[in-house]
């Protein structure tokens, strides 16, 4: 359910991009914005802080600074995926865009820079509150976001930058129900969406938009990888995007995961290997549940090519890293991982681990159907 949550609040809620349309700005002003969004894509947080404070010094009753930094400390919480830690500082850094875009409308309610802002801040706050699980208060976000979508849309209905945010809410008003039925009461408070007008908007926006074209790519990426299962196009923006932003691990695990939908065995030896090496070397963002899913993958690739040895040595260090992360309750890969072992050592003609492994399946959730394969296995040994 809380993955649920978090693509219901924060792809369809979120109305506005991190870097979308912040209007009626000064070319040195709007040179550093672009600078500095860049920065926070490929993962230079410290330097992205420089170019959006200067933005702040020079345009202190403008909100793009403000959410630019927020988005700094949003960026550092995606990558830090296993963390619980509240973090205060985004809080109030969406609390500051808040105000400062209220002042805005308050002077005009329908003024496209506080609109777009606004609403940019309460959908990133509704993502923050998903994660939390802070249900009620993530829902009120994304609501309140959402009719502020509504607003800008009817100030300017052709516009690139707002298309993203249109073309987010036409695409999963539609696809969140078609996935998750259990969700269809949601939608129905908001107005009906259209998932080829959806992937249209967004297209536009990636193509035309002055400053949401990164930010569309990522959300054409996502579409087509999660609910299209069209891996060819996922790929296109996958490797596009990490060619772009070679230091950005979100983008790297999506290629990743496009090489492997794809079968493409080569590629996907390589990329995971460059993957785990990064996250021995402790880059930004490679955090440990990076490392098990390229620990598995690259295991996945040995085993296919006949190195069943090193295809074990792999296979149990993906095991050692789920258990220091998965907690409780073991993940998809750990169970994946015990299979893989018993399949490796099989085709050894280690029976006695063999069979310890596949037992070992069957002792944790199923996953992937990985008891009905460990079953057959034993089976096959007992005839």
């Amino acid at each position: 359910m809380k993955l649920i949550y978090t693509i219901i609040i924060g792809l369809f809620l979120t109305t506005s991009s991190s870097f979308s349309q912040w209007s009626i700005l000064k070319s040195d002003a709007d040179s550093l914005v672009r600078e500095g969004a860049n920065h926070i894509y490929n993962v230079q947080f410290d330097s992205a802080e420089v170019a959006f404070q200067e933005v702040i010094k020079r345009y202190p009753e403008h909100p793009a600074g403000y959410f630019l930094q927020a988005m700094v400390d949003f960026w550092r919480i995606t990558l830090y995926r296993y963390t619980d830690k509240i973090n205060d500082d985004f809080l109030q850094k969406i609390d500051k865009v808040i105000q400062v875009s209220d002042k805005l409308l308050d002077e005009n309610e329908y003024d496209i820079t506080g609109l777009f802002f606004k609403g940019g801040a309460l959908g990133y706050r509704a993502r923050f509150y998903s994660n939390e699980k802070e249900w009620f208060s993530a829902a009120a976000d994304g609501k309140e976001a959402y009719d502020i979508l509504m607003r800008a849309h009817e100030k300017a209905p052709g516009n690139h930058d707002i298309m993203l945010g249109t073309g987010l809410f036409n695409y999963f008003a539609v696809a969140i129900p078609e996935d998750y039925p259990i969700l269809k009461p949601v939608v129905l408070f908001f107005p009906p969406g259209n998932k080829k007008l959806g992937i249209l908007q967004l297209r536009a926006s990636m193509h035309h938009s002055r400053y949401s074209s990164v930010e569309a790519e990522v959300a054409l990426m996502q579409v087509y990888y999660s609910f299209e299962k069209d891996f060819d196009q996922a790929f296109f923006y996958a490797n596009d995007l990490f060619t772009r932003f070679p230091r950005n691990p979100y983008f790297h695990r999506y290629l990743g995961r496009c090489y492997v939908k794809l079968g493409k065995w080569d590629e996907i030896e390589a990329t995971w290997r460059e993957v785990v090496k990064k996250c021995l070397a402790r880059e930004l963002g490679y955090d440990n549940l990076t490392a098990r899913e390229g620990l598995y993958y690259v295991g996945l690739s040995l085993q296919r090519k006949g190195d069943q040895q090193m295809a074990i040595k792999y296979l149990k260090k993906c095991l050692d890293v789920s258990e220091y992360v998965d907690g409780d309750k073991e993940s998809g890969y750990y169970s994946s991982s015990l299979l893989k072992l018993g399949i490796s050592y099989k085709k050894l003609g280690d029976k006695k681990n063999s069979l310890y492994y596949f037992k070992k399946v069957l002792e944790v959730d199923d996953n992937q159907n990985n008891h009905e394969t460990a079953k057959k296995y034993i089976a096959d040994y007992n005839k």
